[in-house]
């Protein structure tokens, strides 16, 4: 059922953890399975991600997804990490269950939502970044992906 990149990521997950005094940091849900990520990030002065953390309550694909797009944006320019989408995650772990698509989901909108208060914190706009959703499953609705 789950790719051992997805076990892997589970059972030993990167970047667990708080940041403290972050640059942005980004907390989603989903209200329909309960899962809740936060991403952490400390972005230093050319907008280089040079670290990202997260906790991250809900399901293994949750976690592995998690850890996966920290791994997938540390170093990265915040224009870089804002191009890691849901597909991308989902393919570094080589796939998700169709019922854990959005797992992948609220990786990609932590992302988004860690680099909107850091936007904010600096008050500063970030070229293609929308103010993000507090839970997916509005983007899920709208967007009929799942």
């Amino acid at each position: 059922m789950y790719s051992e990149k997805v076990m892997d990521h589970f059972q030993n997950p990167r970047n667990v953890g708080e940041i403290e005094d972050a640059s942005g940091v980004g907390t989603v849900g989903n209200a329909k399975c309960g899962d809740i990520m936060r991403i952490f990030l400390d972005i230093d002065e050319e907008g280089r991600i040079v670290e990202a953390k997260f906790k991250t309550f809900g399901c293994g694909a949750a976690v592995a997804a998690s850890s996966m797009a920290t791994e997938l944006i540390k170093g990265k320019t915040i224009e870089e990490a804002l191009q890691v989408t849901n597909k991308a995650v989902m393919e570094a772990l080589d796939g998700l269950p169709p019922v854990k698509v959005h797992c992948s989901l609220l990786a990609e909108e932590a992302i988004h939502a860690a680099l909107w208060d850091y936007a904010e914190k600096h008050g500063i706009v970030i070229k293609g970044l929308n103010k993000p959703k507090s839970d997916i499953h509005e983007e899920e609705d709208a967007s009929g992906i799942l």
